[in-house]
C-alpha cells in the first residue's frame, strides 16, 4: 500500500471543520471511482466513513479498511445487518424489518455512507443527529430510520444539494447507484483535494 501522507479525511476535518464545495466534489469523485471498483469485483466495503479514506501528498483519496467488507456470493445481499460503524450504517442495515433490508442490495448500503461523509464534509460534524446532541445507539437510530431529510447548508448548490439526496435516500430501492452518481454533474468537475 502507498504511503498516505496527510493521514484520513477525519483528520482533516479535525483541522479544516469544513471543507469547499469543490473539494468534497472531488473526494466524492474518487470515493465512488474506488466503490465502483470494489462492486465490480462483488465487493461491499461496509464501512465507509472519514477515517477510512485516506489521503496521499498529491490530494488523492484512497478508500482503506476492509475489515468488514463482503464479497457478493450468488445474492446481492452480502452483508451482515449491524456490519460497520453504526453512524454511517444506512437504514436498512440499522433496522432490516422496517426497511426490507433481508432484500436490499448491498451495494446501496455504501452510498448512504458516502452520502453521510459528504454531508459531513460540508457542515463540519455529523450531519444526522443535531449540534450537541448526544449520538448514542437511540439517537443514531431514530436520526437514520426515522429522522427527517438533514438540513443543507442553503449556500450549497442545487447540485451539491441532489447529490446528498439521492445518496440519502432513506428506501434502498430508490438511493443512487455508483454508475449513476458517477455521472451526476457535483462530480463531473476536476477537483482534488487542495
Amino acid at each position: 500500500m502507498e504511503h498516505m501522507e496527510r493521514g484520513s479525511l477525519y483528520d482533516e476535518l479535525r483541522v479544516r471543520a469544513n471543507l469547499p464545495e469543490d473539494v468534497i466534489s472531488g473526494i466524492a469523485r474518487s470515493v465512488l471511482r474506488g466503490l465502483q471498483y470494489l462492486h465490480g469485483m462483488q465487493i461491499v466495503h461496509g464501512d465507509i466513513k472519514p477515517s477510512n479514506l485516506l489521503i496521499n501528498g498529491k490530494g488523492e483519496v484512497k478508500i482503506a479498511d476492509f475489515g468488514v467488507s463482503k464479497i457478493v456470493v450468488g445474492t446481492r445481499n452480502a452483508y451482515d445487518t449491524f456490519m460497520g460503524t453504526c453512524a454511517y450504517m444506512s437504514p436498512e442495515r440499522v433496522d432490516p424489518e422496517r426497511w426490507n433490508g433481508g432484500n436490499a442490495d448491498g451495494f446501496v448500503g455504501d452510498i448512504w455512507s458516502l452520502g453521510v461523509v459528504v454531508l459531513e464534509c460540508c457542515v463540519g460534524r455529523y450531519p444526522l443527529i443535531g449540534f450537541g446532541e448526544k449520538p448514542d445507539w437511540a439517537a443514531l437510530m431514530c436520526a437514520i430510520c426515522s429522522g427527517e431529510r438533514p438540513q443543507m447548508p442553503e449556500t450549497v448548490s442545487p447540485y451539491f444539494r441532489s447529490f446528498v439526496r439521492r445518496c440519502l435516500e432513506k428506501d434502498w430501492r430508490n438511493r443512487g447507484t455508483v454508475d449513476e452518481l458517477l455521472h451526476h454533474p457535483f462530480v463531473n468537475g476536476t477537483f482534488e483535494l487542495r
